[in-house]
């Protein structure tokens, strides 16, 4: 039986493929698409599902939306009146976008892929819980779901049992712990839906010393984690803005435009905020521990991507264990919907855990074969070496060694915001230049973003104050104290001037408060990444590698090797691997970019 569950229409679209329960395949539209956080129908990544699947639409048992579009309407109409006349002009520009598709799932999908079957819907935050849950390594746990807003939920909890889900009680708009965070991301000068990890990575710079304001002026905050905002001070009732000339006063001014200089009072900000958040998903935590009774628990919406507030959930809550859905924002939502048909509206069993998640190490996108990658390369005539499967990784590890830049695409793409050695941009952890290098040459970034480590799962304790698995990046560790260097006082040194202090013996994954945003690799999930990293283990005696995303700012991670070719190139990465295949810069024929490219990288 063929399920194919789709999310669209507001930010990282996504299509899953599921069979029998199994996840055959699954991928937002934005890898294909090349348009980042793209949120239009997912055309390219349906495609993708079906080819992987073999199957044509007309073999879809069952198709499955995210979200439930007429209570969504019902929200936005209750907020436009309540904020009217001031939201016209926003209402006038979504009506044609609600009124043409997004009220039409039935016929969007007849028109773009042709589907004449019966199409299910799940609410929005059942698609989260139930991508939190099913898919985990529990046979029973609570589970949390926090985000911006569904139709009108903005957080839930609950717990799951076999292929049952109970859900005990919602957050509703506008009170939201995902749209406040969202509106200091857009304060603070980021982009919405988009930057608000460069917020979490921004708050080590800075004191919270704003966050006894954001508690008494912005948000009342309950023992259990609810909240209540202060719309006085918000504009996203009538779709506007975040923020209003009530918010900008409070804070001393108006809202950083994106591109300029970043100044302390940002960095005050972000640290402010940063931990209002993890006080408040503590809370949230603890509350669920104590109305569930149970011993492990599932997270998934966007706030659970938040890595800083998971290792403090870690390190401080009541819970044993918890597991994290990697795909935690909209994009999960299209996997939720597929898993939460099969377990919930078809009442098919769960397999038996056994200890280990069923997200197969969320490689479930796309991947090519040598030949494939031959005839490309072959094709345009750009020089390559193939190298021997069994020295490969030697090969791999001796460039990194050697303090090149590689970019690695191997094996099948990763569903989900964090490249995990299958779309991955590689360096060397021990050199001090290495992070300055990878932001300002290669991802075009700001330079103050931290990269994170992929660490072997067996040697990740010598690293780092961790005890526990983290497979998809999504829990925050602090470096051994042991390999720590001490540094100077933030009064003493500007930022960009304290960022080329070394502060361990791996100074290119090691963020300025000592944490690290940890990967932990194992054979069972990525047995070909897990050996070049045993390799350069063995050259080096370090069992780290950088790992960041294999794309550059303004651009989603790459898909193909068409796309890896492309972004490198564009930038000063030393090496190529694509499987087999080694490329290196200086062999290749000059690259001509136009200008457009440039442009879109100073826009995002």
């Amino acid at each position: 039986m063929d399920i194919l569950g789709i999310s669209c229409f507001y930010h990282d679209s996504a299509s899953c493929l599921l069979r029998n329960g199994k996840i055959v395949a699954a991928a937002q539209e934005e890898r294909f698409s090349r348009k980042k956080h793209d949120p239009r129908f997912p055309n390219n990544a349906i495609k993708y599902c079906l080819k992987e699947g073999r199957i044509s639409v007309q073999d879809l048992d069952y198709v499955v939306f995210y979200d439930k579009p007429i209570q969504t309407f019902e929200r936005l109409l209750m907020s436009y009146l309540t904020v009217a006349p001031k939201g016209l002009r926003s209402w006038l520009g979504a009506m044609p976008q609600w009124l043409g598709k997004k009220l039409h799932i039935h016929k969007v999908l007849r028109q773009e892929i042709g589907y004449e079957g019966d199409v299910l819907f799940t609410e929005h935050h059942e698609a989260h819980v139930a991508s939190a849950f099913y898919p985990s390594p529990f046979e029973k746990a609570a589970i949390l779901t926090v985000d911006g807003v569904g139709e009108w939920a903005t957080a839930s909890y609950g717990f799951g049992q076999g292929n049952e889900i109970t859900l005990l009680k919602e957050l509703h708009f506008p009170d939201s712990l995902g749209l406040i965070y969202s509106a200091f991301t857009y304060f603070t000068g980021f982009r919405v839906n988009s930057g608000e990890y460069k917020l979490m990575g921004l708050a080590p710079y800075g004191q919270p010393c704003y966050k006894d304001l954001i508690l008494s002026e912005l948000i009342d905050v309950k023992d259990d984690g609810s909240l209540r905002l202060n719309m006085t001070y918000f504009d996203f009732l009538g779709g506007l803005r975040m923020t209003n000339r009530h918010f900008s006063r409070l804070f001393g001014g108006p809202p950083r435009k994106p591109e300029t200089e970043i100044t302390q009072r940002e960095m005050d900000i972000a640290a402010s905020i940063q931990s209002v958040t993890e006080e408040i998903i503590l809370k949230m935590v603890n509350w669920v521990h104590k109305e569930t009774g149970q011993k492990r628990l599932c997270l998934a919406g966007g706030v659970a991507l938040n890595c800083v507030a998971n290792g403090r959930i870690l390190r401080e809550s009541d819970f044993e264990e918890f597991w994290i859905q990697p795909a935690a924002g909209d994009a999960g939502g299209a996997l939720g919907a597929a898993l939460s048909v099969w377990h919930r509206y078809l009442g098919k069993n769960r397999p038996d855990p056994k200890g280990h998640d069923t997200q197969q190490g969320s490689y479930l996108g796309p991947s090519f074969t040598n030949e494939e990658i031959k005839t490309y390369l072959e094709g345009n005539k750009y020089p390559y070496q193939e190298l021997d499967s069994e020295k490969r990784p030697r090969a791999i590890a001796s460039q990194i060694a050697e303090g090149n830049i590689v970019g690695y695409l191997a094996g099948r793409m990763e569903f989900g915001p964090r490249a995990l050695g299958a779309r991955s941009i590689l360096g060397d952890p021990r050199r001090r230049d290495t992070q300055k290098v990878m932001n300002l040459k290669i991802k075009y970034r700001e330079s103050f973003r931290p990269f994170a480590p992929s660490v072997l799962e067996e040697k990740a304790a010598s690293y780092f104050d961790t005890d526990v698995p983290s497979p998809y990046m999504l829990l925050v560790a602090n470096v051994r104290e042991e390999r720590c260097l001490p540094q100077p006082s933030p009064d003493e040194m500007p930022m960009l001037k304290r960022l080329m202090v070394k502060r361990s013996d791996i100074p290119a994954v090691t963020h300025l408060d000592y944490s690290a945003r940890l990967q932990t690799v194992n054979q069972l999930d990525n047995r070909d990444y897990h050996t070049v990293i045993s390799e350069f283990d063995k050259l080096t005696g370090c069992a780290v590698l950088v790992n960041t995303s294999f794309n550059v700012r303004g651009e989603p991670i790459v898909c193909t090797p068409e796309d890896a070719y492309r972004c490198f190139m564009r930038t000063e990465m030393d090496v190529l691997v694509m499987e087999d295949c080694i490329l290196f810069k200086d062999k290749q024929p000059p690259w001509k970019e136009d200008g457009e490219w440039r442009n879109k990288l100073e826009l995002d």
